[in-house]
């Protein structure tokens, strides 16, 4: 922040001259005056105190006296205990607004050639079932992460591993193969990973039936598990897959394919996408060598089963298996080739993986064996952990068929979106195409904001009636918001107005219209503190606050119909750069915004 910056610089010189005291510019901290105080912005004064040899309020009045003779941009002080208030003068603010007004892409700082790579992992679907409701949190923690990664000077590598193969993959398969009929999308209307996904409860169901006959039978739970015939199939089914055998790999082949085109359909309606997409199925063979070289290494064992394992006892860990004692990998195993072949391709600074917090263990030993096997990046991988997301029914399981389907959830939010804003007025006077859109932009940006705005850490209820509502913390009231400003700038351009910049810049303006300065003023701030903390919610929150603050403005304030014409530039201004500011921070959301409702 610039006026941080002028005001750090002038404080560290005076601090100098008054007390004969160098000083570290790490102690000079300065943060948002408190709303019930008079002031723009406080100076931690505490860490002055033993130089002045003073109590904390003489040292303030005399730091603030000599600032306020130095410093021509501050208007007037005040201390309080231990705290500096600086109230900074109104003409700063405007020539503040002119410059970001000017600004193209503001707040945002672009890769260029000298730019280091972050890659980001995100979505991370396995191709035996739809994508469901965790999966939407993930795809649009990942995206964003990305789009706000990329808004501070990163060059962002976006990139998914499907998860394409396994026991999980055997069994939509084997289940095919046994009950399906040759059923395909085309013959059953479906889309190919909700029908993949069908035969994968399927075998769910029917596995159950057996275990619960075996046990009738005397076996036990864990017994009947492993011995009925549904699951032993399914592990041999695998095995075959593994040794190229020509049939099962022509199926397989063929069930991914439909699932692929279905994920497609589902990315595009959500509004992500991927620069690179990996496949465990080709990456889990260089894994393998590397566990297998890690072996002949000594650092990972052989056990007499010929299963392999990493003892991580002494990093206060337990033993993680690595590979099977058929021989077949674990997922594991594949992390680490997807690492291997990722870091030969890429010239990557940061690794982020976006995955859920039920696998912080998993990426804890990642890390781990990433750095005995040599790999000097290994220590420095992020796993962004982010909590569950459910809705007020509860919790959802993939194998009962009861998750919350991701294409179903997106239509749902179309049609309640299109609803409301039809019972709200929303949508009148605009034609039947342009109320489709905005009705699809309202939906999809009211689940988008719903979900990005929580903390990402924390686990969260997503109740899709709550995230529609144009009033409160929402995506329908930012964009409505947005949509509201642009009326007025197209009023104001069918007057004639001009409103690029305000030449007189010593204009009295209302402790509002700075309020709203300033909030513009910190969207860069804000742009870097979301990077820092991989914090989309952080971004959300802000617009959330800009947009609220500007409809208080706009039913107090008149802007169009305001006799002085520079106060009348000077709000068609603000009302310009916030909508700026909105468009810019929902994009890096992902979220679109219309530009009439």
């Amino acid at each position: 922040m610039k006026l941080e910056i002028l005001l750090k610089t002038a404080t560290i010189k005076i601090v100098n001259e008054l007390y004969s005291a160098e000083v570290n510019s790490d102690s000079v901290q300065f943060q948002k005056t408190k709303k019930e105080f008079e002031g723009d912005i406080t100076l931690v004064v505490f860490p002055f105190v033993k130089m002045a040899r003073k109590s904390p309020e003489q040292t303030g009045e005399e730091i603030g006296a000599k600032l306020k003779s130095e410093v021509d941009i501050i208007d007037s002080f005040n201390v309080i205990k231990g705290f500096l208030n600086l109230k900074i003068n109104t003409s700063y603010w405007v020539q503040q607004l002119n410059e970001v007004h000017e600004t193209e892409n503001y707040g945002c700082t672009f890769a260029n050639n000298n730019s280091e790579t972050m890659m980001i992992e995100y979505s991370s679907p396995n191709t035996n079932k739809p994508l469901h409701l965790g999966h939407i949190r993930n795809n649009l923690l990942g995206y964003s992460i990305s789009e706000i990664q990329k808004a501070n000077g990163w060059n962002i590598v976006k990139t998914n591993i499907v998860n394409d193969r396994g026991i999980h993959i055997c069994k939509s398969m084997l289940a095919w193969q046994k009950w399906g009929n040759g059923e395909t999308p085309e013959s059953s209307g479906m889309k190919g990973d909700h029908l993949v996904g069908k035969y994968y409860v399927e075998f769910d169901k029917r596995y159950k039936a057996e275990i619960k006959e075996l046990m009738e039978q005397g076996m036990t739970e864990d017994e009947a598990k492993k011995e009925a015939p549904l699951i032993k199939e399914a592990q041999e089914m695998l095995l075959k897959w593994e040794q190229n055998d020509f049939e099962i790999r022509n199926l397989w082949e063929t069930m991914n394919g439909w699932v692929y085109a279905g994920f497609d359909k589902t990315y595009k309606k959500l509004g992500v996408d991927f620069d690179k997409i990996y496949y465990e199925s080709n990456t889990y063979t260089e894994g393998k060598e590397k566990v297998e070289e890690g072996v002949l290494k000594g650092v990972f064992y052989q056990r007499d089963d010929g299963s392999i394992w990493a003892d991580l006892t002494a990093d206060g860990l337990d033993e993680k298996l690595l590979m099977r004692s058929d021989g077949t990998s674990v997922y594991m195993t594949q992390d680490i080739g997807t690492a291997k072949i990722r870091y030969e391709e890429y010239p990557i600074k940061k690794m982020v993986y976006v995955v859920g917090n039920e696998q912080n263990y998993h990426f804890q030993v990642l890390s781990i064996l990433l750095d005995k096997l040599g790999f000097e990046w290994g220590k420095d991988l992020v796993h962004f952990s982010y909590g569950m997301v459910e809705l007020p029914e509860g919790k959802m399981k993939s194998r009962e068929g009861t998750v919350v389907d991701a294409d179903d959830l997106i239509e749902e939010m179309f049609n309640t979106a299109r609803e409301t804003s039809r019972e709200l007025g929303k949508l009148d006077g605009v034609s039947e195409e342009e109320a489709e859109n905005i009705a699809r932009m309202v939906g999809l940006g009211a689940l988008k904001y719903f979900i990005l705005k929580v903390d990402p850490k924390k686990n969260m209820t997503f109740n899709p009636k709550e995230s529609i509502d144009f009033n409160g913390n929402t995506g329908p009231f930012i964009q409505y918001t947005h949509a509201r400003i642009k009326s007025v700038l197209r009023k104001a351009d069918e007057q004639g107005l001009s409103y690029s910049s305000l030449k007189n810049t010593n204009i009295p303006i209302s402790e509002k219209e700075q309020y709203l300065i300033q909030l513009i003023t910190e969207f860069p701030v804000i742009v870097k503190q979301a990077g820092d903390e991989f914090s989309p919610a952080v971004i959300a929150n802000y617009i959330y606050d800009i947009s609220k603050e500007y409809n208080q403005f706009y039913h107090d304030f008149t802007i169009l119909r305001e006799e002085n014409e520079d106060i009348k530039t000077l709000r068609l201004i603000i009302s310009d750069s916030i909508a700026n500011v909105i468009k810019s921070g929902m994009k890096l959301l992902g979220i679109d915004v219309p530009e009439r409702m």
